[in-house]
């Protein structure tokens, strides 16, 4: 049975180490959440340690640069964690191949630019046109704002006839920019695979950015137990169910992506609505929460 909890501090006591989500918990692709903020450096506060982990196609130096524009404390959190960085291993080390066609926008151009030291002495990845591809590397469609998942169709039925395997850099299907909802890599990742590609994704709740999450956590001095894991986050697919495939516990955002199906009130979700809905995901939550707070 989920409890729905009215913040954080609730249940906090029970953690040492909190996985937290970004996109639609933290801030909004526009500004921070100040409550969500305040949580955040709360759980620091009383001796808990904050993981960042994103699905963004992108560097954790990129991701780290994008809220510091936001203005998001260094006292809120002790790693950031990103899907392009698992990713970008995998890329380094030719899991589809060292020419890539790259199916996304410029922004992301940190995935072959910034290469961690670690990483350095892998031969280059080298970007093609797609007729010359032996690989794909999707962060996204190239137009956030007006791409549709069928203007890749065509390409996508070349690809998959050539065998080209593709790696997903981010598996969010959608995303909330400020009010507008924009489809990610994972709505193109989709359907590759439903027309018969093969598709390797590295985010939530893949096991890769997990597992590079302990690893960040490890290099800082910071060690812990699952059991004492909590991961925040509004994504029913990706950052729950990421949870309940690594064994940890899991705070649902109600008032993020599936905010519509809870009532008028974000911060304050309807319980019979959330009762009959999340039994049908097979990934219900051992809590659940308006906002982050």
């Amino acid at each position: 049975m989920t409890r729905i909890i009215n913040a954080l501090a609730d249940i906090a006591g029970q953690y040492d180490v909190l996985y937290c989500d970004l996109w639609g918990c933290l801030h909004d692709g526009k500004r921070l959440f100040p409550a969500a903020v305040a949580a955040l450096r709360d759980f620091r506060a009383r001796g808990g340690a904050v993981a960042l982990i994103t699905n963004a196609p992108r560097t954790q130096g990129a991701v780290r640069a994008r809220l510091e524009r936001m203005e998001l404390p260094r006292d809120a959190w002790d790693v950031i964690v990103a899907s392009g960085d698992a990713t970008q291993e995998a890329m380094l080390m030719g899991a589809a191949g060292r020419r890539l066609w790259h199916v996304g926008p410029g922004k992301d151009d940190d995935l072959f630019d910034d290469i961690p030291a670690a990483l350095a002495d892998q031969p280059p990845i080298e970007r093609v046109p797609f007729d010359q591809a032996e690989g794909i590397i999707c962060t996204g469609p190239f137009d956030e704002f007006n791409d549709r998942p069928e203007d890749y169709r065509g390409r996508f039925l070349s690809a998959k006839t050539r065998g080209l395997k593709m790696l997903n850099a981010n598996p969010d299907l959608v995303v909330d920019h400020g009010e507008t909802r924009i489809i990610c890599a994972g709505t193109l990742a989709q359907l590759y695979e439903e027309m018969g590609g093969e598709v390797l994704s590295f985010g939530k709740p893949h096991p890769p950015i997990y597992d590079l999450a302990r690893r960040r956590l490890f290099e800082v001095g910071i060690t812990f137990h699952d059991d004492h894991v909590l991961a925040v986050g509004d994504g029913i697919g990706t950052d729950i169910k990421g949870a309940r495939l690594e064994g940890i516990d899991a705070v649902f955002v109600t008032g993020g992506l599936e905010s519509a199906r809870f009532g008028s009130d974000p911060e304050n979700p309807d319980p019979a609505a959330l009762a009959d809905w999340l039994p049908g995901t097979g990934n219900a939550p051992q809590y659940a929460i308006g906002r982050l707070r």
